[in-house]
């Protein structure tokens, strides 16, 4: 299934705890980059682990996803020793339009990154979106902030 999305770059979120956001911690580690393609393991909480497979980054994507049981992720976790990110992924349905709002908060090496994507159903909606004024710039496409490319080189 295709995936619509913008990327930005935040140097000041809004704030998190007023109960619009949910958080989950994510570790994430790559089996496989192409300049095509990504294989990803990643686990949620903790608890909630996938396997998905990405093309490219841009504006769409393609993205398939399948869930993997725990000793299946513990299997494959060593596998993507030094191409991984940690993070806390804040999410929400922003009140005008609906859009999905996915606010990560790098950690380790990363500290300091905050990156926000938001999700369009259209093309046609992810250009005609104005971001909020809290964006400080926008990295759609940028490989440099592809979680892929911060996993195996760090922070551009």
């Amino acid at each position: 299934m295709p995936e619509i999305e913008r990327k930005f770059l935040v140097d000041a979120p809004p704030p998190l705890d007023d109960g619009a956001w949910t958080a989950r911690r994510l570790e994430q580690g790559y089996l496989a980059v192409t300049d095509a393609v990504e294989v990803r393991v990643r686990r949620a909480d903790g608890a909630d682990a996938r396997l998905t497979v990405k093309s490219a980054p841009g504006l769409t994507r393609v993205e398939e996803e399948l869930a993997l049981d725990g000793d299946a992720f513990e299997r494959l976790w060593p596998l993507t020793e030094g191409r991984r990110v940690v993070k806390t992924r804040h999410t929400r349905r922003s009140d005008d339009d609906g859009l999905l709002f996915e606010l990560d908060v790098y950690e380790g090496s990363l500290r300091g990154l905050t990156v926000l994507e938001v999700e369009f159903a259209s093309e046609h909606a992810a250009a005609s979106w104005t971001p909020p004024p809290w964006i400080a710039r926008e990295v759609t496409g940028e490989k440099a902030y592809a979680n892929q490319s911060l996993a195996l080189y760090g922070a551009p």
